[in-house]
């Protein structure tokens, strides 16, 4: 019936107003479920890092969930002492002897015990640096009065006033330790009463960083090389302006690269040949590496489906059944790095669960959901790339590998803004690869870093990076 005029006053059909006040509340109750949803968004439901979850947040809260446990070593635990360091590390030896028998209180000679009881005391003693001056002397003729000047040795007098240990030390701090320029300063003076200005230390991370450029390029080789290989990323910053940090790791080596975005044209000279599983999200920017090479972080797949999960009707039924399936995924693979499953029992058992897992994302996706219907088919068209863990030998299922080799990074990042120019990004790159593969190795840092600088200086070939033994278990 159409609204009739009465005077000045125009009616409105109730049944047209109850229409559009129904619209208006689901419009409403929409936007409400979106919001209710990302306020309920923490680590374990989103890509939000646990430092957003807060003391309070969702995940620490479920940190706390079944067996309470007291704080420290639980019952049963074998505890952990301090071994004594070997005798040939013994700096200064104190023999105590008894001076009278208990017995019959004669006196005793001090005869050695094989089986004495042993107690070590470790203690820095006062550093002091080294100090070594050069002079040119002029010398007069005592034949014909002239003055000569010993002759400028390049190979004898250095072109730097600061020798190769301390430049390493410098990039350790400042490079590996993240220590502020100021701090490390600070640190040179208070520890070895060493004054340096703070340009000269950025001089000193400048030839650190061309001593590593080798090393640089030794480990993208190897990664590049690898069969298997996780990668990530983050932002970084350079004066202000927004940068784009990437990483890929191997179980050998880890290299990083800053670059000015993450566009898919920008990061893939930095990938190489294309070779090997790619570990990663399912972000587009990857889409210039082959499918069939490619393994889906199923540790982001989780968050995602937690989150379908915590939603009310529909959406929350099919984000169980998902869940479901991932922690049948996890089980499976928690069996087979325990050795409790083959490598063929594992390929058996995740046949189902795949076939379980694409069937629900079928029916996600002809559910037309909002903000899972989508989600559901992007992973569909990556085809078989969630399951190249099962059957492709030192693949991991999860991308955790990478993230954690970034880890160290994000938290340089938060403590110094980034860097200031692209030397500064480059001595980061640089010192931050060499440290993390040496150490994969279980090979000390700061020796490497010596070697390093020490073969730049005198112009020998660079030492190897991974020609170092891998570290035993």
């Amino acid at each position: 019936m159409p609204p009739t005029d009465t005077g000045n006053e125009r009616q409105v059909d109730p049944a047209v107003r109850i229409a559009e006040l129904e619209a208006q509340v689901a419009q409403l109750l929409a936007q409400i479920e979106v919001l209710t949803e990302k306020l309920g968004r923490n680590s374990g439901n989103s890509h939000l890092p646990p430092s957003s979850d807060g003391p309070g947040g969702a995940a620490a809260r479920g940190k706390g969930r079944g067996e309470k446990r007291k704080r420290g070593g639980q019952k049963g635990h074998r505890g952990a002492h301090r071994q004594l360091l070997p005798v040939e590390r013994v700096d200064e030896l104190i023999e105590m002897f008894p001076s009278v028998c208990l017995g019959c209180a004669q006196p005793l000679p001090a005869t050695p015990d094989a089986d004495a009881r042993r107690y070590q005391l470790l203690e820095l003693t006062p550093s002091k640096p080294h100090l070594t001056e050069f002079r040119r002397h002029e010398v007069e003729c005592p034949r014909c009065g002239h003055r000569t000047r010993a002759s400028y040795d390049r190979t004898r007098i250095p072109v730097s006033p600061f020798g190769p240990r301390l430049i390493a030390v410098v990039a350790m701090l400042t490079g590996v330790y993240h220590l502020s320029r100021r701090s490390a300063q600070q640190l040179l003076r208070e520890l070895f009463g060493i004054e340096v200005s703070l340009g000269a230390l950025s001089r000193m991370e400048a030839r650190a960083s061309k001593a590593l450029a080798p090393a640089f390029e030794e480990a993208q080789r190897e990664v590049e090389r690898t069969e298997a290989k996780y990668t990530d990323a983050t932002s970084w910053l350079r004066a202000g302006v927004v940068m784009s940090l990437w990483t890929i790791a191997s179980a050998l080596a880890t290299v990083y690269r800053i670059v000015p975005d993450g566009r898919s044209e920008t990061i893939q000279p930095f990938y190489g040949l294309r070779k090997g599983i790619l570990v990663s999200d399912r972000a587009t920017v990857f889409g210039f590496w082959p499918m069939a090479f490619r393994q889906i972080c199923w540790a982001h797949l989780l968050r995602k489906f937690v989150a379908f999960s915590e939603r009310d009707g529909p959406a929350g039924v099919l984000g169980r059944e998902l869940l479901d399936c991932t922690s049948l995924v996890f089980d499976y693979w928690h069996g087979f790095v325990k050795g409790k499953l083959t490598r063929a029992e594992l390929e058996a058992y995740c046949l189902p669960v795949r076939r379980q897992f694409e069937a629900v994302l079928q029916r996600a996706v002809l559910a037309k959901i909002p903000r899972l219907s989508g989600s559901c088919a992007d992973i569909l068209a990556h085809e078989g790339a969630p399951w190249n863990f099962v059957c492709h030998e030192g693949v991991e299922p999860t991308n955790n590998h990478a993230e954690r080799e970034l880890r160290a990074f994000v938290l340089w990042r938060k403590r110094s803004f980034g860097s200031q120019s692209e030397r500064g990004e480059r001595f980061a790159e640089r010192v931050m690869t060499a440290a993390h593969t040496i150490r994969k190795q279980g090979k000390d840092v700061l020796d490497f870093l010596v070697r390093s600088v020490t073969a730049k200086i005198r112009g020998l070939t660079s030492p190897p990076l991974l020609s170092l033994q891998s570290p035993t278990t």
